[in-house]
C-alpha cells in the first residue's frame, strides 16, 4: 500500500505537475506527459530498486555473507569497467551490445571477488566486505583511468552515478530482462541456499554445486549490468535492504525474496522522490540519496555485527 501512495506521487511530482485526482482522466498533454517520461520513469524505478535488492540478496545467500552484495564485490565496478571498453573498442555499439560486454565483465569481476574469497583467512564478514569494497575500488581506478586517457570522465559519470532523470520512453526498456531473470533467480532459490551451505553439503543432499553457482554468478551479473547500463550504479542498495528484510522474515530465500525486491522498489522510489523535492525544481541523483542512506544503514548494520559477536 505504502508502494502505490508512492508510486502516485512520483507520478504527480515534476516541473509539471499533475494533481493526483487528473490521474484518472488527464487532458491530453498530461496523458503525453505520463506516457512519454512520468510512467517510463517509475517503471525504471521499481525495475532497478527490485533488480539490485534481490541481486544482493541472492548473493549473501551463496557466500553466507550478509555483507556481501554487487557493491561490495566488484560487480558493479566491473559492469561499468565492461561499459567503458565497448564504447572504447567499439564505437557506435548498441546498447544490446554493450550491455552484453557489461554482462561479461560483471561476470569475470564476481567470479574473481568468489576466487579471493576463498582465500580469505579470517572469513569475518566485515572483512569480506572490507575485501569487496577494496577490489571494486582498485575496478574503479583502473576505469578512471582509462576514461581519463580517452577525455570520457564525463560520460562516465552517467554509468557512475544512477540517475533516473534522463529516463524516457523507448530507453528504459531492457530493464524488462531483470524480471526474466529475476524469475529463474526465485525457481532457483532452494538451490541457493544449499550451495551456501558449502560444497560437501549441497553435494550430499544432490545439489549441483557447481552449476548453481555459476547460475547465481550469472543471475546477479546480469542484474546488475543491466541495471548500470541503463541507469547507473545505485551503491549499497543489494546490502541494506536484504539486511533489513531479513531482520523481519529470516534468511528462507524464497519466502524473502518477493519482499526483497518490494522493499527494494519502494526504497529506490523514495529515493528519488526525496531527490526531485529536496531542490525543487533541480533533481538529486537517485544515488546520491540513497548513498547517504545506505551509509548510515551500513554503519549500523556492521555495529549491529559487533555487538552480536562481542563475548
Amino acid at each position: 500500500m505504502l508502494l502505490a501512495v508512492v508510486s502516485v506521487l512520483s507520478l504527480s511530482i515534476g516541473v509539471v505537475p499533475i494533481p493526483p485526482a487528473d490521474l484518472l482522466s488527464p487532458t491530453p498533454q498530461q496523458w503525453q506527459l505520463l506516457t512519454v517520461s512520468r510512467i517510463p520513469r517509475l517503471l525504471a524505478v521499481l525495475l532497478a530498486g527490485a533488480a539490485m535488492s534481490v541481486a544482493g540478496l541472492i548473493m549473501q545467500r551463496i557466500t553466507q555473507n550478509s555483507f556481501v552484495s554487487p557493491s561490495t564485490s566488484g560487480t558493479v565496478e566491473a559492469a561499468v569497467l565492461g561499459v567503458l571498453m565497448a564504447t572504447l573498442l567499439l564505437p557506435g555499439a548498441s546498447l544490446t551490445a554493450k550491455m552484453a560486454v557489461a554482462i561479461v565483465t560483471a561476470v569475470l569481476g564476481t567470479l574473481v571477488f568468489l576466487q579471493l574469497l576463498q582465500h580469505i583467512r579470517y572469513q569475518d564478514p566485515v572483512v569480506v566486505a572490507l575485501v569487496g569494497l577494496m577490489y571494486g575500488g582498485v575496478i574503479s581506478a583502473v576505469t578512471v583511468f582509462l576514461a581519463y586517457q580517452r577525455d570520457l570522465l564525463q560520460l562516465l559519470e552517467i554509468w557512475q552515478t544512477g540517475s533516473f532523470s534522463a529516463v524516457l520512453a523507448g530507453q528504459y526498456e531492457p530493464l524488462y530482462l531483470v524480471l526474466v531473470v529475476g524469475a529463474l533467480g526465485y525457481l532457483f532459490a532452494d538451490r541457493f541456499t544449499v550451495v551456501g551451505m558449502g560444497r560437501e553439503f549441497a553435494t550430499n543432499l544432490g545439489v549441483r554445486y557447481t552449476a548453481v553457482l555459476y547460475t547465481g554468478l550469472v543471475v546477479v551479473s546480469v542484474m546488475g549490468a543491466v541495471v548500470v547500463v541503463v541507469v547507473g550504479a545505485i551503491p549499497f542498495l543489494g546490502l541494506i535492504v536484504p539486511n533489513v528484510v531479513s531482520l523481519f522474515l529470516g534468511d528462507h530465500i524464497r519466502r524473502t525474496l518477493p519482499a526483497t525486491a518490494l522493499a527494494g522498489a519502494g526504497f529506490v522510489l523514495g529515493c528519488d522522490v526525496v531527490g526531485r523535492t529536496i531542490r525543487f525544481p533541480y533533481e538529486i541523483p537517485v544515488a546520491t540519496v540513497a548513498g547517504v542512506i545506505g551509509a548510515g544503514v551500513f554503519v549500523w548494520l556492521i555495529l549491529r555485527a559487533a555487538q552480536r559477536t562481542a563475548p
